[in-house]
């Protein structure tokens, strides 16, 4: 995965590149930073929404939905596989 910050957005969030696997890397607005530093996120594994429709955030193209929990305090927890699975793998 590749990060960057993102000061454009509205709210605090970073530009993440996911290794989708088949799929190829997919571009992803998260909204994440209150608890997870850019270096955190390198080699994460996350789970993605892949087919909705692209959505334009700012100047950055959003293509897949990175999925989390969000708690009352508007802090996201990143839902993430228990174990390593190969890239791209789908959700049953």
């Amino acid at each position: 995965m590749r990060v960057e910050e993102f000061p454009e957005a509205r709210k605090p969030s970073y530009k993440l590149w996911i290794d989708l696997g088949e799929l190829g890397v997919m571009r992803s607005s998260a909204q994440v930073t209150k608890l997870y530093r850019r270096e955190e996120l390198l080699g994460k594994q996350v789970l993605c929404v892949a087919n909705f429709p692209p959505k334009q955030v700012g100047p950055f193209v959003s293509e897949v939905l990175t999925t989390g929990f969000v708690l009352d305090s508007g802090q996201v927890i990143l839902v993430c596989p228990e174990r390593v699975v190969p890239n791209g793998t789908r959700l049953a």
